[in-house]
């Protein structure tokens, strides 16, 4: 009992200088990967708990299901205008083309094919870490590979904007925040909602309920109007981060580390084909919508959201409809993820395919979403 708290201390203490550190690197989603990083280092030297309670990962994917269902306003749709059917589109390309990246991973023989698309999927990263595992991932690789497109997307962003778009910065788009309630309001909201939206998630068997339950309901209550000023405060942001990061680090091993790490050339490549490929889709957009080409680029970058909304705001650049289009490719992603990972499953079965772990042998098998 008491080796096991100490290490949870230890755990705790180190993530949170690591998040911190990080923070101040302004490295994205510090939370996230400082917990990840530090989960991994503290497994492989025999330092770490053994696993993250599943309530507790449950917990973290209702937070996380509010949080980003909070990121869509009743004027979203709107600020789409007569632009919606091209974006939509593009999205659907842009899910088609994580497919297809993601089953090219999965032609490796330690990835399988719905890991590798878990892994490629261009959108809410932390989302599909969340629930990787139930819907039959190995949520290792799969915040491994996420992360790595998120820093890799929010790295070259700004090199890409200075010297393909060469954007006039002396005209900043403003800003202006709505009133939210207050704290203690937000955070009976947020008790209300997930415990709602997972026992109705799971009445109708939906896919990955701990996350997507709780988000339609608070998607439905932000498009109606109905939120009463919903914000997740951001230290429950954080320790959803945190909780999701360790679910997927501590369960680290020497042998499972190498293969993610056999497998990283090839997703490096396929993450810098998505990114290309996704460019190409911004100027279909600009070309069609008589957006800017740097405003179709930003509105369908594959993945660093805030990274995105900064240089939008610092470029003058139609930010309401650069967030609608993201937050479209948000939902639309982490919505299709869970039915495409059934569907991936269902055809395995029928053609007689065998799940190929990553792990090893000993470790439980994972249960497809029920």
């Amino acid at each position: 009992m008491v080796r096991t708290v100490a290490r949870w201390v230890l755990l705790a203490v180190v993530t949170v200088a690591a998040s911190v550190g990080l923070t101040l690197l302004g490295v994205p989603s510090a939370a996230l990967f400082a917990a990840l990083v530090v989960g991994i280092v503290l497994a492989l030297l025999s330092l770490a708990p053994t696993a993250v309670p599943r309530r507790a990962g449950l917990a973290a994917q209702a937070v996380l299901g509010v949080y980003i269902g909070t990121m869509v306003h009743d004027d979203s749709l709107a600020a789409l205008g007569p632009h919606w059917p091209i974006v939509v589109t593009v999205v659907v390309a842009t899910l088609a083309i994580s497919v297809l990246a993601g089953a090219l991973m999965g032609l490796r023989r330690d990835v399988t094919p719905l890991t590798g698309a878990l892994a490629l999927v261009a959108g809410g990263a932390s989302g599909l870490v969340a629930i990787a595992r139930e819907l039959g991932g190995d949520d290792r690789v799969v915040a491994v590979v996420q992360y790595l497109r998120v820093g890799l997307v929010t790295a070259t962003m700004p090199l890409i904007v200075l010297f393909i778009f060469h954007p006039d910065r002396s005209h900043p788009t403003q800003v202006t925040e709505s009133a939210s309630a207050p704290w203690y309001v937000s955070v009976g909201l947020i008790l209300a909602i997930s415990v709602v939206g997972v026992v109705l998630g799971k009445l109708v068997r939906l896919p990955g309920a701990g996350l997507l339950g709780p988000m339609a309901i608070t998607v439905v209550l932000e498009v109606t109007g109905q939120d009463l000023g919903l914000t997740v405060p951001s230290a429950l942001v954080q320790v959803g981060y945190v909780l999701i990061g360790w679910q997927a680090g501590v369960a680290f091993t020497r042998e499972s580390l190498k293969s993610v790490g056999r497998a990283m050339p090839l997703a490096v490549a396929l993450i810098a084909a998505l990114t290309i490929a996704t460019a190409g889709l911004g100027l279909l957009l600009s070309h069609v919508s008589g957006v800017t080409p740097l405003e179709g680029y930003l509105a369908t970058s594959p993945g660093g959201v805030y990274a995105v909304l900064a240089t939008a705001v610092e470029t003058g650049s139609d930010v309401t409809f650069i967030v609608a289009a993201q937050v479209l490719r948000i939902l639309v992603m982490l919505f299709a993820a869970p039915w495409m990972a059934r569907g991936l499953v269902k055809l395995t079965e029928r053609f007689g395919g065998q799940s190929r772990e990553i792990t090893e042998d000993k470790r439980e098998p994972i249960a497809v979403a029920d």
